[in-house]
């Protein structure tokens, strides 16, 4: 029951102190955080930056201009949805420059637990290993997609458990190898959304 900026601002905060838990074990990986942000207050940004100063986290605050997708998403979309889209556009165009070899993408209204980005990482090392390939992760989100009654696969992770699923919304956990094989599909939801 509070403004949207509230949960944007307890979303960040959880996620930059489950990195610094998963800095504890993963001392040899450069954790980086790039927020993308569409129209946010002056004041909103003000907090954000506060909040990522906190952590010693190399950190980027990229403002989406939402003119410049005007040409690239086809479709009559809600404002909101509109702007999710050029933050998955921009997202995913980051992805192919950015030094890096595992990505999150994450939406701003998941508020993590201390262990998430541990629980993660371990569990993509070793199902990426059980599998003998790199696989999507999906930190549970909406309840209503993990509680159907259709036949799946459960998966022990690090410390939790995994259910196979078939959909997602637009936050998981993947290298970058699998985002530029899937380029051209995950594009698709950043410009046509169907």
């Amino acid at each position: 029951n509070n403004d949207k900026n509230e949960y944007t601002f307890r979303s960040l905060k959880s996620i930059l102190n489950s990195i610094d838990l998963a800095k504890e074990s993963f001392n040899n990986i450069n954790f980086q955080i790039i927020v993308t942000d569409t129209n946010s207050k002056k004041e909103d940004l003000d907090v954000m930056k506060s909040i990522l100063s906190k952590h010693k986290i190399s950190n980027k605050l990229i403002q989406i201009n939402l003119n410049n997708y005007k040409d690239k998403i086809t479709g009559n979309y809600t404002p909101a949805k509109f702007a999710n889209m050029a933050n998955l556009f921009t997202s995913l165009e980051l992805v192919k420059n950015e030094n890096c070899d595992l990505v999150y993408f994450v939406e701003d209204d998941y508020i993590h637990t201390r262990d998430s980005l541990t629980e993660m990482l371990f569990t993509f090392e070793k199902f990426s290993t059980i599998f003998n390939e790199d696989i999507f992760l999906l930190p549970a989100d909406y309840p209503y997609l993990y509680s159907k009654n259709d036949s799946t696969k459960i998966f022990l992770g690090h410390q939790k458990h995994w259910r196979l699923v078939g959909e997602s919304l637009v936050t998981f956990f993947t290298s970058k190898k699998v985002v530029i094989e899937n380029f051209k599909n995950l594009m698709q939801m950043a410009t046509k959304w169907e």
